[in-house]
């Protein structure tokens, strides 16, 4: 099988059930965004974190993978001739997004309470965090547009607005674990 197909060419691509869209779709902006928070998930994974730490990187990376293919379904074409749906594969569920508020929880307790803003940094690993975390805010907006405009499963949606905040959390867990420093933002004061 060829990697290349020359059909994207002029600028459109096919949606799961064949419907062609330009590029520039906000369906294809939200899976696209999907993708790269995903491979940013990959980057942290392959740090020097705790195992555990990647065991579930390794699942979210998956679930990400379900998501993606809900963000490229055709809704016009989700349910085929047959009655069944054409994405035959296990929905994000709230299971899914327990297991990510379980680890939030289980993070938490072992950090100090959060009393100001963090700025993000203090080691590479932690870095990544952030930067994963900041995409997929963007994945969470662009999913929530389309979903304005093409309502699709909500609890994919949830699931990114949750992924989102297990980042930060990871990303504190990360600074301590590393002993890298946490800074706070502390806005000066007007003269």
């Amino acid at each position: 099988m060829k990697i290349y197909t020359k059909t994207g060419d002029k600028g459109t691509t096919a949606l799961f059930g064949g419907t062609r869209v330009p590029k520039h779709h906000i369906r294809i902006d939200s899976y696209g965004t999907v993708d790269e928070l995903n491979s940013h998930l990959g980057l942290i994974r392959d740090q020097d974190i705790n195992e555990q730490y990647k065991q579930i990187i390794m699942t979210i990376q998956d679930r990400l993978f379900t998501v993606g293919a809900i963000l490229a379904t055709d809704p016009e074409k989700a349910i085929l001739k047959s009655g069944k749906e054409r994405l035959n594969i296990p929905k994000i569920s709230e299971a899914d997004i327990s297991v990510l508020e379980n680890e939030m929880d289980a993070m938490n307790e072992a950090l100090p309470p959060m009393t100001h803003f963090v700025l993000p940094g203090g080691h590479q690993t932690v870095s990544f965090c952030h930067i994963a975390r900041c995409v997929c805010r963007r994945a969470e907006r662009l999913a929530s547009a389309l979903n304005d405009l093409e309502p699709f499963q909500p609890e994919s949606l949830k699931y990114l607005n949750r992924l989102s905040d297990y980042l930060f959390v990871l990303a504190r867990k990360l600074s301590h674990d590393l002993r890298a420093d946490e800074v706070k933002w502390i806005p000066e004061k007007e003269s």
